[in-house]
């Protein structure tokens, strides 16, 4: 049964009320192996759906279950528990099937990936000229990233994001309740002056040298995990760089620990694991009707679900949210969406070097996360940010280690529908961000480098980001607080709302952020009316 068949298929069953009167019934569909399999149908209802466990979907689900709204979230991947000497992470320098999402493009980095499918971490979906790379599981993003935690400075923040967003009350509230949430904390000294972490040091030293501002990064870590590893307490996580792909000892503050954890301590918010959202409806009669696979690991159908509700937010990612949204426009599933929808993504200016040299000693193995980063943000019309990242445990000293730098750009790409693969394809021009690197970016980063030093721009070799957004931008989509416009109830509360970049920070904590502004407003406004 093709996927198009299958949603007819589905939602006449839905309109006839089969599924209402029996909660189940069989439905002919093909496994991963080709097998002809049958699958139950069910149909629920629901107050509040929220597609997505990431920080804007964390976000969320706890305020509005603060407020005493049911709230059902859906998450595609699993859920990844850690704690001392866990092995929930696969390690960076032994990759298996858990570094990948069953239906990622079979070229990850630049190279052919053969692994077993498996509802991995990380999805890297191919575009013209750029590869996102976007996060499954519970939490979302957060499982993987380094955790730099970064507020941008005002003028920054005015010069690219609504200044209607108030950055004093976002300053004095918004960004702070983030902060308190994910329990910010910058390295201890003990720690840096640990042999672990010659790397940082050595960047500290050169981007002083080289006249530039360095500073801690505020990141969601308790440290003393990483000061137990030091001590024998725990096997190495933080302190050989082995966290690339996720700290298995636990201590990091992730989303699936923090906010989803809070909002189902509350006992109105229920997280469905391993439900992948094929397609989202406008009914008749102006609700939403979401239509969900239940998969096992291996990626196979075990259940379809039509789910229906008042209040549908969209938080599953840049990619994720906005390619629902335009294949349900194309289609006529939600008939007339903003024309801007699928239009102003970016990539936050991205860029990776591998930083080696013969004269620095980098040490090995090398601590992270993060420890120090320079943050060159007196131009808001080019303001940059640079930070130093932990080379994964080698069984030899490489004599590197890893510079990310990421800033403000005008590059901008666009989702367009393709109607042979019913899919929205990202088309990203060849020169992007090439302004804001080249100019900016590159110099700054061999700079603090230094002569005698070779760096290798990873994204040079393999286009692509790890901060996607844009595609559902507020102002030309949504409101300030994620409403779509002209569509009552439907909501986008992820990175998608951001319009291509962050004020020349990694997005995590502005994402959160304008989600803890949004909720402030919805559940002020729009709980009791609309949701």
């Amino acid at each position: 049964m093709s996927a198009l068949n299958r949603r007819s298929f589905l939602a006449g069953a839905a309109a006839a009320g089969v599924a209402l009167a029996s909660p189940r019934i069989a439905q002919a569909g093909t496994g991963l192996a080709g097998r002809r399999t049958t699958v139950p149908l069910t149909c629920e209802d629901h107050r509040v759906i929220v597609v997505g466990s990431g920080f804007g979907g964390g976000v969320a689900a706890l305020r509005l279950a603060e407020a005493g709204v049911p709230v059902v979230v859906l998450e595609r991947g699993m859920r990844w528990p850690t704690g001392p000497d866990a092995a929930t992470f696969p390690r960076a320098t032994a990759p298996d099937k858990r570094i990948l999402w069953y239906r990622s493009s079979p070229q990850l980095f630049g190279e052919p990936v053969a692994l077993e499918p498996y509802t991995g971490l990380l999805e890297a979906v191919p575009g013209d000229n750029m590869t996102a790379l976007c996060a499954a599981g519970v939490g979302g993003g957060s499982l993987v990233y380094q955790g730099m935690t970064l507020q941008p400075a005002e003028a920054v923040f005015n010069t690219h994001l609504p200044e209607a967003l108030d950055w004093a009350t976002m300053d004095r509230v918004h960004y702070p309740r983030v902060a308190q949430m994910l329990r910010l904390a910058v390295a201890p000294d003990e720690l840096i002056d640990s042999p672990n972490y010659q790397a940082a040091k050595v960047f500290a030293q050169n981007v002083q040298r080289a006249g530039l501002p360095v500073s801690k990064i505020p990141m969601p870590i308790d440290w003393n995990f990483a000061l137990d590893e030091l001590r024998g307490r725990m096997k190495p996580s933080y302190t050989n760089g082995d966290g690339a792909l996720g700290v298995n000892n636990g201590g990091k503050h992730s989303v699936d620990v923090t906010y989803i954890a809070a909002a189902e301590a509350t006992g109105r918010v229920t997280v469905e694991t391993l439900h992948q959202v094929t397609d989202v409806e406008r009914a008749p009669d102006g609700r939403w009707t979401v239509y969900v696979d239940r998969i096992d690991t291996s990626g196979n159908v075990l259940e379809t679900k039509i789910l229906t509700t008042n209040a549908l937010v969209m938080a599953a990612g840049s990619l994720g949210t906005t390619k629902l949204l335009v294949r349900a426009g194309a289609s006529g599933r939600i008939p007339d969406l903003p024309d801007g929808l699928g239009t102003g993504w970016g990539t936050n200016a991205d860029r990776i070097y591998v930083w080696t040299s013969l004269e620095e000693e980098f040490g090995a193995p090398q601590g992270g996360p993060v420890v120090y980063g320079s943050l060159n943000w007196d131009d808001p019309a080019t303001a940059v940010t640079v930070i130093q990242a932990s080379m994964p445990p080698l069984s030899f000293d490489a004599r590197s280690t890893m510079l990310v730098g990421y800033g403000v750009s005008d590059g901008r790409g666009s989702f367009v529908y393709d109607s042979a693969t019913d899919d929205a394809v990202l088309r990203w021009p060849q020169e992007g961000d090439a302004v804001i690197q080249n100019g900016r970016i590159d110099p700054m980063v061999r700079k603090i480098a230094g002569p005698g030093s070779l760096l290798t721009d990873t994204n040079a070799l393999f286009p692509s980001t790890w901060h996607p957004l844009g595609g559902a931008s507020m102002g030309s989509v949504c409101d300030l607080e994620g409403r779509v416009l002209g569509q009552r109830g439907l909501y986008v509360l992820d990175g998608a709302l951001m319009p291509g970049n962050t004020a020349a920070c990694n997005p995590s904590m502005t994402i959160a952020a304008v989600a803890e502004r949004a909720l402030d407003h919805l559940v002020a406004r729009d709980v009791g009316t609309v949701i």
